[in-house]
């Protein structure tokens, strides 16, 4: 039985490896929650690595964004750490656009 979540990888395929590009919104960002809280240092690298091999896996709880943020998404990266990203093309391959991270309140 395939699983749930693989029909929403690029284009049916379940090996794409989707490129991540950090945004200097992004990286601003997560200076500054790292700088706060160190220990998420490895749930945000586990959570990249996630994302690159199924930015939808049900792990991630990924989410689309309403309102200021449509065309957005949303994954959690622990209980209350949220990172934003758009999916796009880059190169003619699928990409991720990292947007923003932080806390619930922070991000929304």
């Amino acid at each position: 039985m395939p699983r749930r979540h693989a029909s929403r990888t690029h284009e049916g395929d379940h090996r794409v490896s989707w490129t991540i590009i950090r945004s200097t919104a992004f990286v601003r960002a997560a200076r500054k929650h790292l700088h706060r809280h160190p220990e998420h240092a490895a749930d945000l690298f586990e959570v990249f690595t996630r994302l690159k091999e199924d930015p939808f896996h049900p792990s991630l709880r990924t989410h689309k964004l309403t309102g200021a943020l449509a065309g957005s998404w949303a994954c959690s990266a622990g209980y209350d750490l949220r990172i934003i990203f758009r999916p796009i093309e880059h190169a003619g391959k699928p990409a991720i656009l990292l947007e923003s991270v932080g806390t619930h309140d922070e991000v929304y």
